[in-house]
């Protein structure tokens, strides 16, 4: 049985969560509260670097949400969630590691204040709504016709951009001036796997208070 240690409410943990379900494969979540959880001995010794997902598959262990991922498609290779051709296999690496790299640090001013953090210079918050906007008019121009990036199913490019990207509207930033990103958007909220995998705001409310009286009590 497949195990998956995560946090609901981390985009890194999500991307997992949503390619085991979208690949159909028999699995355990086992969460891991960012409180403590996650320095307990137990779970160092399978992640030393004391971050979220871990995947334990019949004993081998995968740290790093992307490197799980790929061990995902080439242990279970059905339904194949990366194309083979070339140039489509590069624009899903492209968003994968643009979602991550240039999107994901972008968020953090601009969910500052609604996670308890404080609140940001207003050049940060510029700073970082411009970096959103370069990211989303990139991903514009990757999609084609088809519903999903390079692909007419869905890959490990929406896994990826899929748990960030329809976070944005909650820290005030609209998709109304990227259509084909609003589309896709729509498309992949509508599937059973998000659904499933959903955050609420009441979700990432409870995970901001919960972090705030640790991070308070190791600072104290």
């Amino acid at each position: 049985m497949i195990k998956l240690y995560h946090t609901p409410v981390s985009p890194n943990s999500r991307r997992v969560w949503v390619a085991l379900l979208e690949k159909q494969l028999d699995f355990e979540l086992v969460q891991v509260h960012l409180d403590g959880d996650h320095l307990q001995p137990e779970f160092v010794a399978m992640n030393p670097f004391h971050r979220i997902p871990v995947l334990v598959d019949d004993g081998f262990t995968v740290i790093e949400s992307l490197a799980i991922l790929d061990y995902l498609e080439t242990q279970y290779p059905q339904p194949t969630m990366l194309p083979k051709e070339p140039k489509d296999l590069a624009v899903v690496k492209m968003v994968e590691l643009v979602a991550i790299n240039e999107l994901m640090p972008a968020l953090y001013p601009l969910s500052s204040e609604k996670m308890g953090r404080g609140v940001p210079e207003p050049e940060a918050i510029a700073k970082a709504k411009e970096k959103v906007n370069s990211v989303l008019v990139f991903f514009e121009g990757l999609l084609d016709d088809r519903p999903y990036f390079a692909s007419n199913n869905l890959t490990f490019a929406e896994c990826v951009a899929g748990t960030i990207v329809p976070l944005l509207p909650w820290v005030d930033f609209s998709l109304d001036g990227y259509p084909k990103i609003k589309a896709w958007c729509d498309r992949l909220l509508a599937r059973p796997s998000w659904q499933q995998a959903n955050v609420t705001e009441e979700d990432m409310a409870a995970f901001s208070a919960r972090r705030r009286q640790f991070l308070a009590k190791t600072q104290a």
